[in-house]
C-alpha cells in the first residue's frame, strides 16, 4: 500500500504536466474573424444591452446630452411591451452621432451597461425571402 502511494505521488506531477501540455495535434484556432467589420459612420446608432425597463423617452434623454437627437426608438416585444434589449438613436449629423457613440458606449443606463455602434443599413428585401404563399395565391384565379 505504501509502495502504491509512493508511485502515485511520483507520477502525479508528470500526469498533471501531460494534461496541461500542448496537444500532440498542434491545433491552432483560425484567426479571429468573429468580429464583423464596423458599419460606416452615419447619423443612426444601434444601441444594445438595454434594460427591460428602458423606455424610448429614457433613451432619447440619455443620448440628447451629446447632440440633437432626431429620433430614438426602443424595440419592444409586441405581447409584453417590454424592451427587447436594443434600440436605435438618430442624430441630426454624423459628427453628433460619433460624439454620442463615444460618450455612451460602455456606460450605464438604467443599471445596465449599454453598447453603441453605427447602425448597419437594412439589406433590400427580395421576393425570394417571402417564398410562395402556403395555400396558393390568395384571391387570384
Amino acid at each position: 500500500m505504501a509502495m502504491r502511494a509512493a508511485v502515485m505521488a511520483a507520477m502525479a506531477p508528470r500526469g498533471l504536466n501531460r494534461l496541461l501540455s500542448t496537444s500532440p495535434f498542434n491545433f491552432k484556432p483560425p484567426p479571429s474573424s468573429n468580429n464583423p467589420p464596423e458599419a460606416d459612420p452615419s447619423p443612426n446608432l444601434f444601441v444594445s444591452g438595454l434594460s427591460k425597463r428602458t423606455t424610448t423617452e429614457g433613451l432619447h434623454e440619455a443620448f440628447s446630452k451629446f447632440g440633437q437627437v432626431v429620433d430614438a426608438k426602443v424595440v419592444t416585444d409586441r405581447v409584453s411591451g417590454y424592451s427587447k434589449g436594443f434600440g436605435f438613436v438618430k442624430y441630426a449629423t454624423t459628427e453628433e452621432a460619433t460624439v454620442g457613440k463615444q460618450g455612451m458606449h460602455g456606460e450605464f443606463l438604467d443599471g445596465w451597461v449599454i453598447f453603441a455602434e453605427y447602425a448597419k443599413p437594412r439589406p433590400p428585401v427580395t421576393q425570394q425571402q417571402f417564398g410562395n404563399p402556403p395555400f396558393g395565391s390568395y384571391g387570384q384565379r
